[in-house]
């Protein structure tokens, strides 16, 4: 390598970027709705209810793999509504947004439909992704 192609890759080095980001749409394309996280958590729920009737424990296997895959798009979902779409006006006049969803993201995750079969917390999930898609709609109107 010679000295040129050396300091050209040390500089290209310097100037690369160190974190990568991503996002949901690189325009921003402004297309947002809770009723992606509502599919996402209704298959889940399906998926435990399905894993709950069988005995085969090959079906049982892949029902927990699909089960944590969706949990883990329910949680990208809301993280795209709560990191892109709700802004500081929305947070202002409905105060309990954050909480709602930081406790739906954990409802999403290992302590909850990643890490459960229960029905129950499925249930719990949707509920919450009901309260933020009602305060959606609202800042829509």
């Amino acid at each position: 390598m010679t000295i040129k192609n050396s300091l050209k890759v040390g500089i290209t080095h310097f100037l690369a970027p160190t974190t990568l980001a991503f996002a949901h749409c690189d325009l921003p394309c402004g297309v947002y709705d809770p009723a992606q996280a509502k599919i996402e958590a209704l298959s889940v729920k399906a998926t435990m209810e399905k894993y709950a009737a069988s005995s085969d424990p090959d079906f049982k296997a892949r029902a927990v793999a699909i089960k944590e895959e969706r949990s883990e798009l329910v949680k990208h979902h809301l993280w795209v509504l709560w990191t892109d779409y709700f802004k500081a006006p929305h947070f202002e006049a409905y105060p309990q947004l954050n909480s709602l969803f930081n406790e739906a993201t954990k409802l999403a995750g290992a302590g909850g439909t990643k890490g459960s079969n229960d029905v129950a917390v499925a249930e719990k999930l949707l509920a919450k992704i009901d309260e933020i898609a009602a305060i959606f709609w609202e800042t829509k109107k």
